[in-house]
């Protein structure tokens, strides 16, 4: 299956190397060599060299991440997190994401350069990026000072993520 060129997004091919360059920024990645990368006009071609299983598997791996690289340049990906507590909020302040997750000290997130933070409320932060593994990384990693627990729901959560919450023990 193809991958589809938007108009304003431009690909170059040299050897196993790929760069996507889009209005949103530039991606590049080296395909193993079991893997055939073709550009023919408005659209990216992957084929396995020879017919066995991991080489096919490669080539499916490679049409995936060069369609996320497409998307990522041209439209941007983006997730959202939630802070559930009480006193839990966050805050952006030169480059650093200050968290008070209920520790005796404040969290700080240092931003890194591809990915961008912003506040929509104290309560609720979002991450953008051109690279789709990027911006699952960074917000796992802000998840990761404190996920949600069963009993309450407390914690950092994506903002489509649903907590079954645990019964209180009984006596």
């Amino acid at each position: 299956m193809p991958v589809n060129l938007p108009a304003e997004v431009k690909v170059e091919l040299m050897g196993n190397e790929l760069t996507v360059t889009g209005s949103k920024g530039a991606l590049s990645q080296v395909f193993n060599s079991a893997v055939n990368v073709e550009v023919v006009d408005g659209s990216i071609n992957f084929s396995a060299v020879n017919p066995v299983k991991s080489s096919i598997a490669m080539a499916g791996s490679a049409r995936a991440n060069t369609a996320n690289m497409v998307h990522g340049v041209s439209h941007g990906f983006e997730k959202k997190l939630e802070l559930h507590g009480v006193g839990y909020r966050a805050q952006v302040k030169s480059g650093v994401v200050d968290l008070s997750l209920g520790f005796s000290h404040p969290a700080e997130y240092k931003i890194p350069a591809d990915v961008s933070i912003e506040m929509l409320s104290q309560t609720e932060i979002i991450i953008k990026g051109v690279d789709k593994q990027r911006v699952g990384q960074v917000a796992a990693e802000i998840r990761a000072y404190r996920p949600p627990e069963p009993y309450k729901g407390k914690g950092v959560r994506y903002s489509n993520e649903h907590i079954v919450l645990k019964d209180a023990k009984k006596k």
